[in-house]
């Protein structure tokens, strides 16, 4: 499975892209793209439209923001589905409602084409570097057809179930990391508010049972005041947007999730949806009256 079809060249999509071509697969991109230029220099071939894509490729990649551009570039005018082939397989790295994802997989099945779902998390910095994790979704032989296509992008590709698991991991990731940055947040507030320096604190309680990777990858950025997304704070407030939504089909009350959505819906209204999540700070900030640096 040399050829493949990849249409999202933002901020994850591009370095993803960049992994594949690195490790010896064709690649076809869509020539809309801000960053199909950079991508042709590397030896991505360009086509016009989702369907032009998936007519020269038998596997197509997708990373897109959300449930309704995923569902209009696969089967909407121009789509994936108008130019795949029967036996094809799709790969939607977005992370998007399980419910999108089946519906979207079970439209794909009446011509004939494969899907996985396969959401990533790591941010930038590890689609850069190659070394992300994949939560997948979909058929156990889809999934080894795929798995090398998959490492070629990251270093942890774990398959969690049906069509639609990756997605519901993916979500209970996002919960996990909310709730950490806010914990992370409200720990920081304090030290600095008190007194205490908030470097010292983080050194202090990185190594016991308070330290986690979302402490090590975001204290250092909060002290150095560097909010430039790797992960925006819009996005995840998609995310958990669309855990609670899933809550609700299965009737689950989800409270920190909850709380936390509303600290990121906040924020976006005050113009800082597009900095990194690690921003959530700033929310508790501006109630404290302090800020947390070096």
């Amino acid at each position: 499975m040399k050829k493949i079809g990849f249409i999202g060249l933002g901020i994850m999509g591009k370095p993803m892209s960049k992994n594949l071509l690195k490790a010896g697969y064709e690649l076809i991109v869509l020539s809309t793209s801000k960053s199909s230029g950079e991508l042709a220099a590397a030896g991505a071939a360009l086509a016009d439209t989702p369907k032009a894509v998936a007519e020269q490729a038998d596997l197509i990649i997708t990373m897109l923001p959300d449930s309704p551009q995923v569902k209009e570039v696969i089967l909407g005018k121009d789509g994936v589905i108008e130019g795949a082939k029967a036996g094809s397989i799709v790969i939607d790295m977005s992370s998007i409602a399980p419910l999108a994802s089946q519906e979207v997989a079970r439209t794909l099945a009446e011509k004939g084409v494969r899907m996985l779902d396969a959401p990533v998390s790591g941010g930038e910095p590890k689609a850069i570097a190659g070394t992300l994790s994949v939560m997948v979704g979909g058929e156990q032989d889809i999934f080894e057809q795929c798995r090398d296509v998959l490492l070629a992008m990251a270093s942890s590709v774990v398959r969690t179930g049906g069509i639609g698991a990756g997605n519901v991991t993916k979500l209970a990731n996002q919960i996990i990391v909310g709730i950490n940055l806010a914990a992370m947040s409200e720990a920081m507030v304090l030290a600095a508010k008190a007194g205490v320096e908030p470097e010292l604190v983080y050194e202090a309680i990185r190594g016991g049972l308070a330290g986690s990777a979302v402490l090590d990858a975001k204290v250092p950025l909060v002290l150095d005041r560097r909010f430039e997304p790797g992960f925006r704070i819009e996005l995840h407030k998609k995310d958990l947007g669309n855990v609670l939504a899933t809550s609700q089909q299965y009737d689950i009350p989800l409270p920190l999730t909850s709380t936390v959505l509303e600290m990121m819906r906040k924020l976006e209204e005050d113009g800082l949806g597009a900095s990194d999540h690690g921003g959530l700070i700033r929310y508790y900030e501006q109630l404290a009256r302090v800020e947390v640096s070096r």
